[in-house]
């Protein structure tokens, strides 16, 4: 959860959005996540992947192997860190009620 939260406060302002669209996914997978837009992030390349994605591996293989109760615990952090990203996160979770 440290490395996570570190890595956040050094991300740009469109890696923040990204991650955002990665949390909302995750609270709410069957709404917002298609197959369609999860194949939008894979991406065939003659060079390496950039830290950011790299960074982003390691978060959802970490995020997958933690209990509900450090997943919460995770959300709380980053709410400490930054609350208006946060709010902006429930926010979106919020908009997808009603959606198939």
């Amino acid at each position: 959860m440290k490395c996570v939260l570190h890595w956040f406060l050094g991300w740009t302002e469109s890696q923040w959005e990204c991650f955002l669209w990665d949390l909302v996914c995750k609270a709410v997978p069957g709404k917002v996540c298609s197959l369609e837009s999860g194949l939008e992030h894979l991406v065939m390349a003659d060079h390496p992947p950039s830290i950011f994605q790299c960074q982003l591996r390691l978060w959802d293989q970490w995020f997958q192997s933690w209990a509900e109760a450090e997943r919460n615990m995770f959300l709380h952090r980053l709410e400490e860190t930054d609350p208006s990203f946060v709010a902006r996160d429930y926010q979106e979770v919020a908009g997808t009620a009603g959606k198939l």
